[in-house]
């Protein structure tokens, strides 16, 4: 796996993804994105994880950070602020942040770049590329509400990991897989989303 993201894209590579994973509930939603992401040949996934993100994970989760890591192309470090991610010139074609935490919301909107993953998000931005967010919260606080409306005001795709109940899941395993379609479909990408065919 390549490490510092200074890597050419391989002529088979067309779409290349950045997944944030934050610290918020919801862990084995980001790991199923990755899991389709790196099954698609023509996408170069890179990923940011917070220090939230890999407690989570270790709760949540069977999976060791390392393990999640490796799910990825690129693996940059959070703390690392002059990755490439964190420049405009950087291509990148969509950035997901999944789960995403209200603090991480709020260093978004408020442009609060402390780490990298919210300099990428500002980046994605400024630079008019899609970013999509899965907030993890409830209740939501009026804070919380106001946060999320500005950044759809700026075009930002808020995306919650909402249940479909029409699909009768019979088990969580099941959403979550429907959910990463979704995710998917969002960002233009080939999926396998169960949609609504009528009643």
């Amino acid at each position: 796996m390549k490490k510092n993201g200074r890597i050419l894209f391989e002529q088979m590579k067309t779409k290349r993804i950045l997944v944030g994973i934050s610290g918020a509930s919801g862990a084995p939603i980001a790991i199923q994105l990755l899991k389709r992401l790196k099954e698609m040949e023509t996408v170069e996934t890179h990923l940011l994880l917070t220090r939230g993100a890999e407690l989570t994970i270790s709760q949540e989760t069977a999976y060791s950070a390392e393990q999640v890591k490796s799910l990825a192309d690129v693996c940059y470090d959070i703390g690392e602020i002059g990755q490439c991610p964190a420049s405009g010139s950087f291509p990148m074609d969509a950035m997901i942040v999944v789960p995403c935490s209200m603090k991480t919301v709020a260093g978004i909107v408020s442009g609060y770049s402390d780490n990298l993953l919210l300099r990428a998000a500002d980046v994605t931005i400024k630079e008019a590329r899609p970013l999509i967010l899965v907030p993890r919260e409830s209740p939501l606080s009026p804070i919380h509400l106001r946060n999320l409306q500005e950044l759809s005001a700026m075009g930002v795709r808020i995306v919650p990991p909402m249940i479909s109940f029409y699909q009768n899941y019979t088990t969580i395993e099941e959403w979550t897989n429907n959910f990463v379609e979704r995710l998917l479909e969002v960002v233009g990408l080939k999926n396998e989303m169960k949609s609504w065919s009528g009643m």
